[in-house]
């Protein structure tokens, strides 16, 4: 069965609930896991699946998205693969950016028009999670879907957080309810696995992940002209109609990173002795730029359930429960514990470290403690410096850092002076060992 389909990839609004990792770059170009971006998965699981044209859709501080699919996603002369950047622009049909997700596919729907497609495959460019598109589209075509939605089932509690599908025997959704409240939840029950009713995840959510028949999405756009938005919009007038709107029931490991905690949470677990994604796959690969990087150095440092990418230069004490993200360097004596490091975007030379003695180099110095933190790219943390995030701070922001959820973020480039202390650290509080 040769399957006739194009991904568009979301690069989603502005990012705000992640910020400040997106103050300087879009969602889609947050680095993730050591060495990678957010954009790399769904890019990853459409190559994994045989699908080879994609267009990521962006428009909020893109230039580092551009640069990175640029100088990574390269096709041979024989091959009709691409990964283009479709940025919101101004055409004789539209002078706005981008108002929603729909409103985002609708505009950029001239661009397919060369190409000899079937299907559209709808992807967002803030999730993590490993999918077989490929049987994905194969059910919709079994089902003799308009539209077919991804959904993964979840319990009562984070049911009223997601998009809610109530989905009949036949595998086809009947009704749709966004962010539910608990005490209507016991009507929206659809049927799940054994295993799965186990763990009481009875509820279908939308994974935000969408496959529609190409007349079908036109016919969409071209009935409901001011919808702009999939989920809020598109999607329940569809289910409301004569359409077919099936649901394939992913079970899965999925992560929606969508905020600061769920971003923090979703890189430590890769640490974990069994993740649930799984980085080590010999068939499920997750691609990225490839660096050349020198491999990292280890001097006496105490590794325990850590990830370390490639290009460190490590001194460290200790580092337990963390990240250590692409030329990293980490003095003597310092200790890591629950935090994400994302590293540098390049080497300092042996020059500027050693003649500049009155500057603080590019990494973290000596004597350094840190924990529940994340030290974005290309910050300068001087020696005998603590920072130590906890839920019972209170979000702020200060030039330097910002408190979100318990965690703090060091900002990219920052600049933090010899024995700063930073959350509870200005508090008495353990030291850490």
């Amino acid at each position: 069965m040769v399957i006739k389909m194009i991904a568009l990839i979301l690069g989603g609004g502005a990012g705000t609930r992640l910020y400040p990792l997106t103050k300087e770059r879009s969602k889609p170009a947050v680095p993730i896991g050591g060495k990678y971006r957010l954009i790399d998965i769904p890019i990853s699981n459409c190559l994994n699946s045989g699908v080879k044209r994609m267009f990521v859709l962006t428009q909020f501080n893109s230039a580092s998205l551009n640069r990175h699919i640029k100088n990574t996603y390269h096709f041979d002369a024989f091959s009709n693969g691409f990964v283009d950047i479709l940025a919101a622009e101004q055409t004789p049909t539209s002078d706005k950016w981008f108002q929603g997700t729909a409103d985002a596919v609708r505009q950029s729907m001239h661009h397919l028009d060369p190409l000899d497609y079937d299907f559209i495959l709808i992807l967002s460019g803030d999730q993590l999670y490993q999918m077989d598109f490929e049987n994905f589209a194969k059910y919709h075509i079994l089902s003799k879907a308009d539209i077919t939605i991804a959904t993964i089932p979840v319990n009562a509690k984070d049911a009223t957080g997601f998009g809610i599908m109530k989905v009949n025997k036949g595998g086809y959704i009947e009704q749709f309810v966004e962010k539910p409240k608990a005490e209507i939840l016991p009507n929206w029950v659809s049927e799940v696995s054994k295993e799965n009713k186990k763990k009481k995840k009875e509820y279908l959510a939308s994974m935000g992940i969408y496959i529609f028949s190409k007349n079908v999405l036109k016919k969409l756009f071209n009935d409901n002209p001011d919808s702009i938005d999939f989920g809020k919009e598109i999607i329940p007038t569809a289910i409301n109609s004569s359409y077919k709107v099936a649901s394939y029931q992913y079970d899965g490991y999925w992560e929606d990173i969508g905020s600061i905690r769920s971003y923090f949470e979703a890189n430590i677990e890769l640490a974990d002795h069994v993740p649930k994604f799984n980085l080590f796959d010999n068939l499920k690969m997750i691609y990225t730029r490839p660096r050349m990087l020198a491999p990292s150095k280890i001097f006496g440092t105490s590794f325990m359930k850590s990830v370390l990418a490639e290009g460190c230069i490590i001194h460290a004490k200790k580092i337990e429960s963390s990240l250590i993200g692409i030329r990293s360097r980490i003095g003597k004596k310092t200790v890591i514990k629950n935090a994400i490091i994302l590293g540098n975007d390049y080497f300092q030379t042996l020059e500027e470290i050693v003649l500049k003695e009155d500057e603080i180099a590019m990494g973290i110095g000596n004597g350094c403690k840190i924990e529940n933190a994340i030290v974005d790219k290309n910050c300068r943390i001087g020696d005998n410096v603590t920072i130590k995030g906890d839920k019972s701070l209170k979000n702020c922001e200060e030039a330097t850092y910002c408190v979100v959820d318990g965690v703090i973020v060091i900002k990219k480039g920052a600049i933090i002076p010899n024995g700063t202390k930073i959350g509870l650290a200005k508090e008495k509080h353990k030291e850490l060992t």
